[in-house]
């Protein structure tokens, strides 16, 4: 079986339901698609014919591998669950916040109350960031 690897050379924007197909894959690794279809059907009562043409949609934008064996045909991702996060980071702070790192997590930390292991994570986040810098 073949890595996740990234597809940076294909850019693409998963809908929120494309995530959900994602989330099953990427918990999973590989899935045929009767699997998929069925824990789609408990997780978010999709029909199979639902999850399968989400399933077509992602193998059509690269971001899902189809491949049969025996006659049984399995997906598994082809982008790595925190690659796809980064591309809808980055296509969020492009959009909402003009790029500016610092202005979303403003907002966000300016909306909602930081539990201190939070701060903590984004304290030592910042040192690394400046000791990287000044290396």
């Amino acid at each position: 079986q073949r890595e996740v690897n990234s597809v940076e050379h294909r850019e693409f924007d998963l809908t929120e339901a494309e995530w959900s197909v994602m989330e099953c894959l990427w918990d999973a690794g590989a899935k045929t698609g009767r699997e998929l279809a069925e824990e789609l059907q408990r997780k978010v009562g999709w029909s199979r014919s639902t999850s399968l043409t989400l399933l077509r949609r992602l193998v059509a934008k690269g971001a899902v591998a189809d491949e049969e064996y025996r006659g049984v045909k399995t997906y598994r991702p082809m982008v790595a669950r925190d690659e796809a996060a980064l591309r809808e980071t980055n296509h969020l702070l492009e959009r909402a916040y003009r790029g500016s790192v610092s202005l979303l997590v403003s907002t966000l930390t300016r909306k909602q109350d930081l539990p201190q292991e939070e701060i903590d994570e984004l304290y030592a986040i910042l040192r690394e960031l400046e000791e990287k810098r000044h290396d």
